[in-house]
């Protein structure tokens, strides 16, 4: 700090504006098992459809269905579901037929970018039988993109022919374009190869005839055939040189282009074979990329293909680039030639590529040196056909083991990387429908928020408890029992069933678990009111798109589950379905047996604590105490007008920092707090009087 040494003014700024931040109430998480989409790794999804673009659609199997429809109905509510894809028996389809797991890209990076698998060249981007479906064309040379060299052998075809004898098969692939000068220019396509030297074949078919025509004219002997890659019309035109090869002199034709297809269908929609598409269904497309390992685009980005496809294709992985062809992966520098003596006694030419020896004539001390002059580039072994490989040996497994969930739940443990507010149980009874499994489940579920003790988690009963059975009183029974055996915890909440919805996208209707929706409501309470206030009842308990409840309990039942720790779920004639209970799984009389309770701490502890922070390394002192003071106290006095709380009183001074404390290098706040507590039992007394008698005579 500079001091004034003659008369004059310095201006200083204390900024005493700190407040205490916003911080989100409304992010959910789940684990689930999921048709596609990374493993073991927390993605962030914000709508339905993105659910299905990253992690596929449901499945037709109640242990796919539950998980996916109970993230999806939480999306109904709000914007921010951080998923987890458990990882189970599940392996990626491979060009090898080998399948094998690859769990997300940090898992290829570590384990498979140094293309040396030995699956083949590619594999599926993430693991599931939706690999199966893939394929993958290469195009390494302008012979591959297109060439007339092939002839027919002396034979004549008939019109209408469909097996056609050629002079060299080898180099056909099956879905290759071929024409035979034909007046009217038919293209046909090749369906299947025959290169058994003795009989060459090719077997055809009119091309996009989804019945199959041959030949459209007779055509003659020794007629030359023109063949294209499949693909050929989606590229400017044929691989060649890249212009950093032949700017840098780092060979020639190391080009290539990459297609990504749908061989069934399966990914796309597309019916392939009902319409007789030659290209199936293409998903992606790759021009002109290097097989040079260190080729650079004009940007300064890397062209290398195995790069391009890790940085770009959402459906593939390559795998093996060191085998792809000769050179691949290598940097060609094209230098060749002999030796020189310059010191008069060599009466060769100096032609280029020889080396030059060096004397210490020139008073130099690199006598012996060699000096390399280049002699042209060498070129990249361009592969004698298009290559195309088809995936398969992807698995998929949707029967996850409560070990697999568990270490899906260890992603959700740290709350410094990962805010998480509101935790989704998924299927009632987690790996299995049993009351055992259910507690399993929930134990699990429990020390995970325990753990983290800055979010709640939603459970719904197993399946069976409710789901299929007539008897009313036989479901209330298993509900009870279902969470009888479960921890007793404020930051777990229970509720009474199933709810029975429209899969669109199987076209069904089917029986979900409720608590996606009881996490939506909180998530939903947050934006239309606050988290302290609670997320039941007709203003904000509204349950979205449920035709009807697995178990639709009355009063009386409705009694029994709320001392149980359940919140019923019920569905009055004319005003929907509806939550119609506001409790913890807390089995003790406490304010923290309530959700709103127990969410309003959450707020209060999680903002206070954040702004805590900034006190950190700071002097305990009475100027830091009145900071701090001075910082909660405005933000409790808003939590008070907005209703949450009825009265607060901030405690931060020598009495509870007394010199232990502060020797101790710390620093003590407590922060007294009386919650609002939510309405659940209304009494209305009407009273009948006499005319004449006076209501202040009667008035209570």
């Amino acid at each position: 700090m500079a001091f004034l040494v003659s008369p004059g003014v310095q201006v200083k700024e204390v900024d005493l504006t700190n407040v205490v931040p916003a911080v989100a109430t409304s992010i959910g998480a789940i684990a689930c098992p999921f048709e596609k989409g990374p493993v073991s790794e927390v993605t962030n999804i914000s709508s339905e459809e993105q659910l299905v673009k990253i992690f596929g659609k449901p499945q037709t199997t109640e242990n796919a269905y539950e998980w996916w429809f109970t993230a999806a109905n939480f999306l109904q509510y709000t914007n921010q579901l951080n998923v987890v894809r458990v990882e189970s028996g599940i392996l990626n389809a491979t060009a090898g037929s080998t399948g094998l797991l690859i769990r997300n890209t940090d898992h290829y990076l570590e384990s498979f970018s140094n293309g040396e698998a030995s699956v083949g060249e590619w594999a599926a981007r993430t693991a599931g039988t939706h690999g199966n479906s893939l394929g993958v064309s290469i195009c390494s040379s302008a012979n591959n993109y297109s060439q007339n060299a092939v002839t027919t052998t002396s034979a004549e075809e008939a019109e209408g022919q469909t097996t056609i004898s050629v002079t060299d098969a080898t180099v056909f692939s099956v879905g290759d374009l071929v024409n035979f000068g034909e007046t009217d220019g038919h293209e046909y396509e090749v369906k299947t190869v025959n290169d058994s030297g003795s009989a060459d074949t090719i077997v055809i078919k009119l091309k996009d005839d989804a019945n199959g025509a041959g030949l459209q004219s007779t055509i003659s002997s020794g007629t030359s055939i023109r063949r294209r890659w499949r693909f050929y019309d989606l590229f400017d035109g044929a691989p060649g040189t890249s212009n950093y090869a032949s700017q840098n002199d780092r060979g020639t034709l190391d080009e290539i282009h990459i297609v990504v297809y749908d061989t069934t269908g399966a990914i796309s929609g597309f019916s392939v074979d009902a319409d007789g598409q030659r290209t199936n269904a293409v998903l992606e497309t790759f021009a002109n990329l290097s097989v040079n390992n260190n080729a650079k685009g004009p940007q300064g980005d890397s062209i290398f293909y195995a790069d391009v496809i890790y940085r770009q294709s959402e459906f593939v992985y390559q795998m093996d680039h060191n085998t792809g062809g000769t050179n691949w992966g290598t940097d060609v520098d094209g230098t060749t030639g002999g030796d020189l003596l310059l010191d008069g006694t060599d009466s060769s030419s100096t032609d280029a590529g020889d080396k030059v020896l060096l004397d210490s004539t020139d008073g130099g001390s690199d006598s012996g040196d060699n000096i390399d002059l280049e002699d042209g580039t060498s070129g990249y072994a361009g592969l004698g056909a298009p290559t195309i490989s088809n995936l398969s040996g992807g698995t998929d497994d949707y029967a996850v083991t409560a070990g697999e969930l568990e270490i899906a739940y260890d992603r959700f443990e740290d709350t410094e990387s990962l805010d998480v507010n509101l935790i989704i149980g998924g299927k009632g009874g987690g790996a299995g429908d049993s009351q055992s499994t259910q507690d399993t489940h929930v134990t699990m579920l429990t020390a995970l928020v325990e753990k983290r003790k800055d979010c709640v988690a939603f459970v719904s009963p197993f399946r069976s408890a409710t789901v299929g059975l007539s008897s009313s009183t036989t479901q209330t029974d298993n509900v009870i029992n279902a969470f009888d055996q479960c921890p007793s915890s404020s930051y777990v909440v229970f509720d009474s069933g199933y709810k029975y919805m429209y899969d669109k996208y199987n076209d069904v209707f089917r029986f979900v678990p409720l608590n996606g929706d009881i996490a939506g409501l909180c998530a939903n309470t947050d934006q239309v009111a606050d988290s302290f206030f609670s997320p039941a009842g007709f203003n904000r308990g509204r349950i979205r798109g449920a035709i009807k409840l697995s178990y639709n309990p009355n009063k009386a039942e409705r009694d029994r589950l709320y001392r149980a720790r359940v919140n019923p779920v019920v569905n009055f004639a004319g005003q929907g379905v509806t939550l119609f209970g506001d409790k913890t799984a807390l089995n003790k009389p406490s304010a923290f047996d309530r959700i709103n309770v127990r969410r309003l701490f959450l707020l209060l502890e999680k903002a206070i604590a954040t702004a805590a922070k900034f006190q950190l390394f700071e002097f305990n002192d009475e100027f830091t105490r009145a900071q701090f003071r001075n910082l909660v106290e405005p933000f409790l006095r808003d939590v008070q007008g907005r209703r949450g709380i009825t009265d607060f009183s901030v405690l931060a001074d020598a009495s509870n920092n007394t010199g232990e404390v502060i020797d101790r290098n710390e620093f003590v706040a407590d922060i007294f707090v009386k919650p609002s507590r939510s309405i659940n039992f209304i009494t209305l007394s009407f009273v009948a009087t006499r005319t004449g008698v006076a209501f202040s005579e009667v008035g209570g």
